[in-house]
Parts: structure tokens; C-alpha cells; sequence
């Protein structure tokens, strides 16, 4: 291994030193193995070890406050990754969030202890230009030490969570070197970001903050003037595979600087779920030749030697910590992503929560941890009992429901034998109910269900139903199409004109009922409308219903099932059958008779 000088640089602006150039290795060491195809230097490999919901890409659509509720696939990905590291006798340097070691802390150990090194990616994945020095140090620092409670082991180096450090950012290496770290992976060069700080492109000691610290820029080749990187994640997936190849072993050849690589351990997971609602750029960024991936992966595996960080700049042994405490053994998929049922008590007022199902199986795990949160957010109050009612799915919804749910005493698990639409679904689960509040939501849930602690109080004895009311004039939504706002505002303003009670939104599947009052209620529309036409029919019946302001959100797993022509035809019949039922209605209602004059 090649070893640098140290060289004196200040933290913001450093001193220009001198740019490695290229050179071929002594000539007395052979650049092959006898017999071997690979080559006979080692170099240095680092893997981000995060989910496919923590990235850049997803991040207008996936809220940081709400990754506990998506399925976690970092396990199986994770080890993956690890078992082709060993098979191919590889070693690298996992870059890991701080919230994954809180989250899955023997997934971190396990990391370590097959002799991976462990190293910080921040706590949360955030971009520095949105931080300011205190804060940006609070969240390293916070890392750090989920790490190293999680692996026992002292962590060394740093890489940023989003982007890569820009010549304005180098405050933050002095920051990290103030908290303890001894290095930092977070440049790239591009184009000509760092044009008149060309000695960046290499990996180089430096001084910092009186502290010495190592520089591990990822790696890039110069092509016609400018900077492209070539050291794998997305560079891999988008560039062609065949030039990257050959720039690798270019630089293979004729640098003596380590080829600085990496790569997500989301990247080997091609059957992620797909997250709605992203732009064609970030869906090509996201996505885009996932299934190549470990194929592209393997090759460098099996052509070159990889190390750590740590080893290959002799950073030393990382010393085991004292203090660590045990984690517990991992629960197992159905507890981990199933509903959390807290002891009963007479004192809690009984809720029964029913959740309609068709072509959900993406979705069901994102559903069962809100629900697991719910529970564990309102469980001092509510005693909840679930209904899951599968409308006949063609995919593998129902057998997803019995592995998550099924034998939980508090649900109950329901099929229809031919599909009847969402409306005939929720009356089969209020049908079905042991409770007399009847809280009826989406499968993708669109509406935030931790809403139900503000929506469940509304229900007063002179309140037959709640709904959610997304275009109240204190409502909102998030993320969904123009088109459909549109059309729902619009239809909205159409029942208001037929129905008695003037509500802001007639559509919501997410509403309280007082079963009394809906089980008796006939709908004869399938699909969405029959949603609509549930809500019309108790209006005409003289039941009172409260709207809920509240937000809606685009759904982010699976595919919405709505057909926009069908949709605007079939509300418009409904309308017409509302008017004619009113009328009707208002006919058999006796007119008053004069008052007579008594003596």
C-alpha cells in the first residue's frame, strides 16, 4: 500500500499542496499475481448501509418524521451486501446513519463484527446547507455515539448523508475534527468544482483545527478539462458500464493513489418498492439499473482487492469500548411490523378501526407500522379492535394480511369472494364491528390515522359522523395531482348544492361513524361512489355529520385505482339519484296543517 505525507492544511482555506501525479508502481512489483485475473494492489471500498426510503431522491415525498412507518428491507439488503464481501474476500467501510443504529443496532454489530469497519453518515439524512456549525456538530456528534454504542467500537470517519462537500463547506471538517473524527469521505470532484484545488482528486493528510486528519476524496479521472467521477453508487448505474470499466483500470495502472469506491446497500435490493409521486428525474436517479447492479458490483470484486479506510491508511486497531450494553435479539418480521395490542382496561373507550384492502401488498407493511404507532400513540385512551376486509385482490394481499395480522387477538381478517368495491368493503367491516365508534380509513393511508386522538372526540351524542375534510378552508394536501383536486373540489360543490348539511368534501374514505346510525344504510353504488353516496344517504336521513380539517397526502406505495372518465360519470348518476331521493323524500313528508283557533 502506497502511504501519503502529511501536509499542513487549514481548515477553510487550505494551502495548496502538491497534486500526486500519475506513475506507474515499482517495476519490481508485479501488477498481477501469477494465475490471478485481478489486480495485485489493494484498494479502498465504502458502502452506505441505508434504505431505499432514506435517500436523496424521495426526500419531497418521504418525511423524515415517518420512516418508522415504511418497510424496513435494510436487513436483508444489508446482508446481502455482506455475504458478497465475503465471498469475495473484501472489506469495506460501511458509512451508517445514526438513526439505523438506534433502529437496528445488531444489524450495525453484525457489520462490524464480520470485520467491517463502522463509520458515521450523520444521525439523519440531511444536507449540510440546511445546517448551521452548532447544529451540524450536535448531529455528528449524536451519530457518533449511536454508532459506537451499537458496534462498541471507537468511529473514525465521516461522510456526508446528502450532496458532497462544495469549497464554501470546508468549515465542516473542521467542525468533525473538533468532535473527535480522525477523517472524512465527503468530497467528489465534478466538472470543475474544485478546479483551483486540484490536489483534492487524491487522498492526503492534512492538519486540522491542530488535529491531524485524513482527506478520502471519492474517485474521478479528468476527461477533455473537467472532473467525472468514477467511483460507483449512481455514476455506475448511469454512465456506461463499459467506459467506467476501462477508466478503473486505468487508474489501476497508473496511480498509486488508492481507487476510492462506493456503493448503496439499497442498490442490491432491485425489488424495493417503488415511491410515487417523484419527478422522471429522480425516478431515473433512483431506479435505474437496479438489476445491474450486483453484477457491476461483483466485477470489481472479483478483478481487485478492497479494503477499509481504516486499514489501508493504518489508522490503527478500533478499540472496543467499555459500557455497551446488550441488545436484545431481533423480533421477528410479524412482531416487528405487526399491530401492538396494549392490555385492555374498562376505562378505555372501545374503537373498532376498519381498513378496506384491494391489490395492497405493497402497502400493507407502511399500514401496519402507522398503526403499531397509532396504538402506542392513543393506546391510554382507545382500545382498539381491527377489521381488515380484502376485496377480492388479485395480488398477494390476503396472504400478506395473515402473515402480518392474522391469529392477533384484536383483528379480525375478512374476504370477499368477488370485488365490490370500497364502499361495500367499509359496510362489511362496520357490519362486522365489536365497537360502537367505527373509525373507517385508507389501506395507503393518504389520511394520517394519528388524527383519529382529534377526530374520535367530535363524536358527541348528537353526532352520527365524522369526516375528513381535506378541502376545509383549514385543511390542506400534499403532493397530489392538480387534476384530481380539481375534480374532487368540483364534485364537492355539486353535493353540496343536492345534500342538506353543506360539508367542504364528500369523497373521504377516513370518517367516524356511530355504528347505529350506519349500519343500516343501504348503498348500491360499487367502487369510490359508493363512499359518497354512504355519506349522502345519512344526510338525507337526517343523521348529523361534523367534518375533520385535515391534510391529504398522494399515496406513496402502490397505484392508485382510481379511473378519472368512470369517476366523473359515475359521481354525476349518483348526483342525479341523490336529487331524486330528495325530492322523493320531501314529497312523503306530510305538509303542516294550520293552526285552529281554540276558545
Amino acid at each position: 500500500m502506497s502511504r501519503l505525507p502529511v501536509s499542513k492544511v487549514e481548515a477553510v482555506q487550505p494551502h495548496p499542496v502538491m497534486l500526486e501525479p500519475p506513475a506507474s508502481r515499482d517495476p519490481a512489483t508485479p501488477s498481477r499475481q501469477p494465475g490471478s485475473v485481478g489486480s495485485a494492489r489493494t484498494h479502498v471500498l465504502t458502502v452506505a448501509l441505508e434504505d431505499y426510503f432514506h435517500v436523496t431522491p424521495l426526500e419531497t415525498i418521504v418525511r423524515q418524521d415517518r420512516w418508522s412507518r415504511f418497510e424496513m428491507r435494510l436487513e436483508a439488503s444489508t446482508r446481502r451486501v455482506l455475504d458478497l464481501l465475503d465471498e469475495c474476500s473484501a472489506r469495506a467501510t460501511f458509512f451508517v446513519l445514526g438513526w439505523v443504529a438506534d433502529a437496528a443496532p445488531e444489524l450495525v454489530r453484525e457489520v462490524a463484527a464480520r470485520g467491517h469497519e463502522v463509520a458515521s453518515k450523520g444521525y439523519y439524512h440531511r444536507d449540510i446547507r440546511g445546517l448551521g456549525r452548532e447544529t451540524f456538530r450536535e448531529d455528528a456528534v449524536r451519530a457518533r455515539e449511536a454508532l459506537e454504542w451499537a458496534t462498541g467500537r471507537r468511529v473514525l470517519g465521516y461522510r456526508l448523508a446528502q450532496q458532497w462537500l462544495r469549497p464554501s463547506d470546508m468549515w465542516a471538517l473542521e467542525v468533525l475534527a473538533e468532535s473527535g473524527y480522525a477523517y472524512d469521505s465527503s468530497v467528489r470532484l465534478l466538472f470543475r468544482t474544485y478546479a483551483a484545488e486540484r490536489w483534492r482528486q487524491f487522498p492526503h493528510r492534512t492538519e486540522i483545527a491542530g488535529r491531524p486528519f485524513l482527506e478520502v476524496p471519492l474517485s474521478s479521472m479528468r476527461f477533455f478539462g473537467m472532473d467525472v467521477p468514477i467511483a460507483g453508487g449512481n455514476y455506475f448505474r448511469q454512465f456506461p458500464h463499459s467506459l467506467v470499466k476501462r477508466a478503473v483500470a486505468h487508474w489501476d495502472r497508473n496511480y498509486s493513489s488508492p481507487y476510492v469506491m462506493y456503493f448503496h446497500t439499497w442498490e442490491l435490493d432491485s425489488d424495493q418498492p417503488r415511491i410515487n409521486g417523484v419527478s422522471l428525474r429522480q425516478q431515473i436517479r433512483q431506479y435505474r439499473n437496479l438489476k445491474k447492479m450486483p453484477a457491476m458490483i461483483r466485477h470489481y470484486l472479483d478483478n481487485y482487492r478492497f479494503t477499509s479506510i481504516a486499514e489501508y491508511f493504518e489508522l490503527g486497531e478500533l478499540p472496543q469500548l467499555d459500557g455497551i450494553p446488550e441488545i436484545a435479539p431481533p423480533k421477528s418480521r410479524a412482531d416487528a411490523v405487526g399491530v401492538v395490542t396494549l392490555p385492555a382496561a374498562e376505562e378505555l373507550t372501545a374503537v373498532t378501526l376498519v381498513v378496506p384492502c384491494y391489490n395492497e401488498q405493497q402497502s400493507l407493511p407502511y399500514l401496519a407500522n402507522t398503526l403499531r404507532s397509532v396504538v402506542g400513540e392513543l393506546g391510554d385512551r382507545y382500545r382498539f379492535s381491527f377489521v381488515f376486509v380484502d376485496d377480492c385482490s388479485t395480488d398477494r394481499t390476503w396472504e400478506t394480511l395473515h402473515t402480518i395480522f392474522g391469529g392477533k387477538p384484536n383483528c379480525a381478517l375478512i374476504r370477499h369472494q368477488r370485488n365490490l368495491g370500497v364502499a361495500a368493503a367499509i359496510q362489511t367491516g362496520i357490519n362486522s364491528a365489536t365497537a360502537d365508534i367505527v373509525c373507517s380509513m385508507d389501506c395507503d393511508c393518504t389520511y394520517d390515522p394519528h388524527e383519529l386522538g382529534r377526530m374520535i372526540p367530535l363524536l358527541t351524542e348528537d353526532v352520527d359522523v365524522v369526516t375528513a375534510s381535506p378541502y376545509h378552508p383549514h385543511g390542506s394536501v400534499k403532493n397530489v395531482p392538480y387534476w384530481r383536486l380539481f375534480l374532487s373540489k368540483g364534485l364537492s360543490r355539486l353535493y353540496r348544492i343536492v345534500l342538506h348539511q353543506k360539508l367542504y368534501t364528500y369523497t373521504s374514505c377516513f370518517r367516524i361513524y356511530r355504528r347505529q346510525a350506519a349500519v343500516g344504510v343501504t348503498v348500491q353504488r360499487g367502487g369510490f361512489f359508493g363512499v359518497a353516496e354512504m355519506l349522502g344517504r345519512l344526510d338525507l336521513a337526517g343523521r348529523h355529520i361534523v367534518e375533520f380539517p385535515t391534510t391529504l397526502e398522494a399515496r406513496v406505495l402502490g397505484r392508485s385505482k382510481m379511473k378519472v372518465l368512470r369517476t366523473i360519470a359515475g359521481h354525476l348518476s349518483l348526483l342525479l339519484q341523490l336529487v331524486r331521493l330528495r325530492l322523493r323524500r320531501n314529497h312523503d313528508i306530510p305538509a303542516p296543517q294550520p293552526e285552529t283557533a281554540h276558545d
